[in-house]
């Protein structure tokens, strides 16, 4: 592994599936637009068995052996990939053993972003599952994760992000991202505050929508004086705030949010919302946990 200096670089996670490239190309291109190198990490994982009947399994010597070719030859595919993409990257890789969920979280520490593929798991499947490390990547992570889903979505023009705002300390590092992103893209930046109606329907909604609207501005204010060439729109929306940024994400370039809690039950469950727009959405989701922020 060749070193790549003092700046922190942009982090991507690979899996041996050679044809996922989507979240590989969005990382390339945001170490290019932020001037950063990009790392481009494999975690071996344990060997499982695959022999049956009288077959004699090989050592663990030649085991071991076998996948640190297999993922030498993945990570040099993944680099020639991001090198032909981004020539002006500076790429290096990692070929790491142990668990990809740890190798990845430990990576955070000194990143700049992660960068992680999603294939849309079911539920049971993104919690419990050992083929999704996205959620407790998130549920950890030191720095913000991107989680690009395959394959690649159309986006719509002009191009825009999404961040969600909820009023509270957590979303303040999201809408400082969201900002950032707009402003390397060159893309528009809706805020969107999701209002729910308590159970209890009050006769006068209008006082606590004031409310939420001053909130959204007073938010959006300091960030658009640093980001003058960012298009805002800022928007009161009243629903729930998973299915909002879902439908808000169909032609996004990315939805931007932040991550409530610790993680709850093995360090996988996050913030619901957070979750359900990582599950739901159908755009790239830029979350910013705890930690990072």
């Amino acid at each position: 592994m060749t070193g790549t200096g003092d700046r922190r670089p942009v982090v991507v996670g690979v899996a041996p599936e050679p044809g996922l490239r989507t979240a590989l190309a969005w990382a390339a291109d945001e170490a290019a637009r932020r001037r950063l190198p990009l790392r481009v990490v494999h975690a071996e994982g344990v060997p499982t068995r695959g022999y049956r009947g009288r077959e004699v399994p090989p050592s663990w010597e030649e085991w071991n052996a076998a996948l640190h070719k297999a993922g030498r030859r993945l990570l040099d595919e993944a680099a020639a990939f991001a090198t032909a993409r981004q020539p002006d990257v500076v790429t290096d890789t990692l070929l790491a053993e142990g668990d990809p969920v740890w190798v990845l979280r430990e990576q955070s520490r000194e990143a700049e972003a992660v960068v992680l593929g999603s294939r849309h798991l079911s539920r049971a499947e993104e919690v419990f599952g050992s083929a999704s490390v996205a959620v407790p990547v998130v549920a950890h992570a030191r720095c913000p994760v991107i989680v690009v889903p395959e394959p690649e979505h159309v986006t719509q023009e002009p191009a825009y992000f999404v961040v969600g705002v909820d009023g509270s300390e957590h979303c303040a590092a999201a809408v400082d991202l969201a900002f950032a992103e707009a402003a390397l893209h060159g893309a528009e930046l809706r805020a969107l505050y999701v209002w729910q109606p308590g159970p209890l329907r009050i006769f006068d909604e209008h006082e606590p929508q004031q409310e939420a609207r001053r909130l959204l501005s007073e938010i959006v204010a300091g960030r658009q004086a640093r980001y003058p060439e960012v298009d805002l729109r800022h928007e009161l929306v009243v629903g729930h705030p998973v299915q909002v940024l879902t439908d808000a994400s169909a032609h996004a370039l990315g939805v931007v949010v932040g991550a409530r809690g610790r993680g709850g039950f093995t360090g996988m469950l996050l913030g619901s919302v957070s979750q359900g727009v990582l599950h739901h959405a159908r755009c790239p989701v830029l979350v910013v946990p705890p930690a990072a922020a």
